[in-house]
């Protein structure tokens, strides 16, 4: 089944998640439509590779072509519509930047599989809870609720506003009318009336003026509650829930109804500027004694101009933290001469703002690093799928500063990877006669300069953003905070999902629970330091635990992919546990686990039975990237071979554990079947019988272990078949164990 018709088959609110992250870079028509074909590049690598991503790119648009031509026989004109669109989109917007549409698609494969992981992982962990948790989705609706009724009350002041224009309209004509009178005419009976019924006009008039002060203060006052209050909680939610979602947690939503509610209430305190406006004007056509508008207006003049700064100012945000496009699962580590991406959003959207702000990119002013390349650039709503008003910044890289000596600073193997940094934003707002200077910054930053830093650096900010909400505290490693093991294994989990695939379970989190602490704990209770995490040596070997766990990431990433999503890789077991799970299994049965003793390791034990009866349990010497880029490792479990004693060898893994037959597992990720062999006539060069690598191990009498093979011997099946049949044990035994000379 592709990875598309699993997304297709999720609970609703897995397929929102999905529904995010699709918009018009790379709209869900194609996915649904070239899914087999997509899931078939490896976009990833054509992420990193220009020459690549163009045919990739190339490749898509005559992918397009051919839906395009069949939707067409079909008369489909919608489909017609929305496929002529993506073409156009794909030919014009990624022409110049093929690797842009290829980092892309590599993001949201990635995002399905970790929305697929999640969905499969039974229970949540403290983290994923707190950021649904119903109060807050409660307080949600009603901001919604709120900035509506704010809306409306700020309209119907409006209203109320054109009925004072209008009843001060006609007291003036009636004033003046009675002004151009002659004197004899003003003392008759009949004008002295009229000026009665003026000064009960002048009293509505007052009371009226008064009556919409106090409506428009009300809507102040509303406005500036739910900024201090409700909103403002949003806001800091929001930017929590980006913070998890940066280490790898679940996709992190609700910018799009933030962006409405801050636009409708700065619509709003608009609207009630100009009502203030307004009654200036009618204080400059008519006042009187008492008249509250020269007392009240400029005082609410000030509230309003300070609630607009103050929203402007929390609308600036980071959109996407900075991220190298080379790394997308590491953002905010970034390498000295290496360019990042950063995106930023203005929450506020106006039609009048668009291409009219222009925002300045720094790094923290410690005068260490420099950011090269375009770091100015003006917001617009032409950029965004979905029209909002934003900056991408697409061309930035630090680097570092030289000293007075020349040289420069720290950049080289040792630079210090706890140290942070923080990318600054600066702008400014003209509109409507107020200027508002605006500021943001990025999460903290770690920088680089070797790639060989990067798991490090990537600890410490995994570190910084389970630990804290505080956006900017760049100090934050000079005594850094312990963490709940409980939010700790979650984020662990995460890396697995977001990075692999696949998230680790209960039985595999209880095992790195047991490695960090080196003892059976109470999740919720116990506390782990930053130097346990990423500091400290594992008892007894000479790398910490950390460095050990992105090992495993990099050896799943590269080699065993497939067989981890499938969920056959049980990965995090310790030895004593293997034993426990194998000893009452059907002889030949097997597992794989991670080494704990050689980085990016794995391994696999199955289960034998002697003739006395005794079980007896046998691990190979685990296989690391070298062994496993000359063999994959399905290949190796297919084609393994032992030696015992005098016997034939024979494979003796017969049954994955539970009981999975070996083949049912692991049969769709064969390279190739072993009596799939060429001929010597087939060969092509010079009549040769291709070879193949077969895995053999030699176990003693005296020994449950199997040696270190020579492991991949070039032998092909049908030669390996004949010695069998020609040749004794014994001298197959010496055949397999005898280095090869050249010839």
């Amino acid at each position: 089944m592709s990875q598309w018709s699993q997304v297709q088959q999720l609970e609703i609110k897995f397929l929102e998640q999905v529904d995010q992250f699709y918009d018009d870079n790379f709209p869900m028509e194609i996915r649904h439509l070239l899914a087999q074909w997509i899931e078939s590049q490896d976009w990833e690598a054509a992420a990193n590779n220009e020459a690549m991503a163009m045919i990739l790119l190339q490749n898509l648009i005559i992918q397009v072509d051919e839906q395009l031509d069949r939707v067409s026989q079909e008369k489909n004109l919608l489909l017609i519509h929305n496929l002529k669109r993506v073409r156009k989109l794909l030919q014009g917007k990624y022409h110049g930047n093929p690797m842009h549409i290829a980092v892309i698609i590599s993001n949201c494969l990635r995002e399905e599989r970790r929305i697929l992981a999640a969905a499969s992982m039974p229970v949540q962990g403290p983290l994923e809870k707190s950021l649904q948790n119903s109060v807050v989705s409660e307080r949600q609706r009603n901001v919604e609720h709120k900035v509506s009724a704010i809306k409306n009350s700020a309209q119907m002041t409006d209203q109320d506003v054109k009925y004072l224009e209008d009843l001060q309209e006609e007291f003036d004509f009636r004033y003046k009318t009675i002004q151009s009178l002659e004197q004899n005419d003003k003392n008759s009976a009949l004008i002295k009336q009229e000026m009665l019924a003026l000064q009960a006009m002048l009293n509505t008039l007052d009371y009226k003026r008064k009556e919409v002060l106090s409506k428009i203060g009300r809507v102040i006052h509303e406005i500036d509650m739910l900024i201090s209050n409700m909103l403002t909680e949003e806001l800091l939610d929001w930017k929590r829930r980006q913070q998890i979602a940066c280490i790898g947690g679940p996709l992190h939503g609700g910018l799009d109804q933030l962006q409405n509610c801050f636009t409708l209430l700065a619509e709003s305190l608009f609207q009630v500027r100009r009502q203030l406006e307004k009654l200036d004007e009618l204080l400059t056509r008519l006042t009187y004694d008492g008249d509250p508008i020269p007392v009240q207006r400029p005082q609410l003049l000030e509230k309003v101009n300070f609630l607009l700064y103050n929203l402007f100012r929390n609308s600036f945000v980071v959109e996407r933290q900075p991220c190298m496009p080379t790394h997308p699962q590491r953002p905010m580590v970034l390498k000295t001469l290496i360019q990042f991406t950063v995106k930023l959003r203005l929450l506020i959207k106006l039609p009048e703002l668009n291409y009219q702000i222009r925002v300045k990119a720094t790094i923290d002013n410690n005068r260490r690093f420099v950011l090269c390349g375009t770091h100015v650039k003006a917001m617009n709503m032409d950029e965004s799928a979905n029209g909002s008003l934003s900056v991408e910044f697409r061309h930035l890289q630090p680097k570092e500063m030289k000293t007075s000596a020349g040289s420069k600073g720290n950049e080289g193997p040792h630079m210090v990877t706890e140290e942070l940094h923080s990318i600054s934003f600066e702008t400014q707002v003209c509109l409507y006669g107020l200027t508002m200077n605006l500021e943001t910054s990025s999460l903290p930053v770690v920088m680089i300069s070797n790639v060989s830093q990067l798991p490090n650096a990537w600890a410490s900010i995994i570190w910084y953003n389970l630990s804290t909400n505080d956006p900017q505290n760049l100090s934050f490693f000079n005594n850094p905070p312990a963490a709940t093991l409980s939010q700790l294994l979650e984020v662990l989990s995460w890396q697995f999902s977001s990075y692999v695939g696949r998230g680790l379970n209960s039985e595999q989190l209880n095992m790195l629970a047991e490695k960090l602490t080196g003892q059976q704990v109470s999740y919720n209770d116990y506390q782990l330091s930053w130097a346990k995490f990423c500091k400290e040596h594992l008892p007894g070997k000479s790398f910490t635990f950390w460095v050990w766990l992105e090992a495993i990431l990099d050896l799943i990433k590269k080699h065993i992919l497939p067989l981890w999503i499938d969920g056959y890789v049980m990965g995090f077991v310790s030895k004593e546990k293997e034993r426990i799970l194998l000893k009452d299994k059907t002889p030949g049965t097997f597992l794989l686990r991670f080494s704990e003793s050689n980085l990016g390791g794995i391994t696999f034990t199955w289960v034998d039975q002697l003739e006395n009866g005794d079980v007896t349990f046998h691990s190979v010497e685990p296989y690391n990237k070298g062994r496993l880029s000359a063999l994959p490792f399905a290949d190796i479990l297919r084609d393994y071979k032992v030696i015992m004693a005098d016997n034939v060898p024979e494979n003796p893994l017969k049954y994955l554990y539970p009981d999975i037959p070996k083949d049912k597992a692991f049969g769709k990720h064969y390279s190739c079947q072993p009596n799939e062999v060429s001929k010597p006539s087939d060969g092509g060069g010079k009549g040769y019988v291709p070879s193949v690598f077969i895995p053999v191990s030699k176990i003693l009498n005296d020994s449950t272990e199997p040696h270190s093979p020579s492991d991949l011997l070039p032998m092909s099946p049908s030669v390996y078949a004949v010695l069998r049949e020609h040749l004794s044990p014994t001298a197959i035994e010496t055949a397999v164990s005898c280095k090869l000379s050249h010839s």
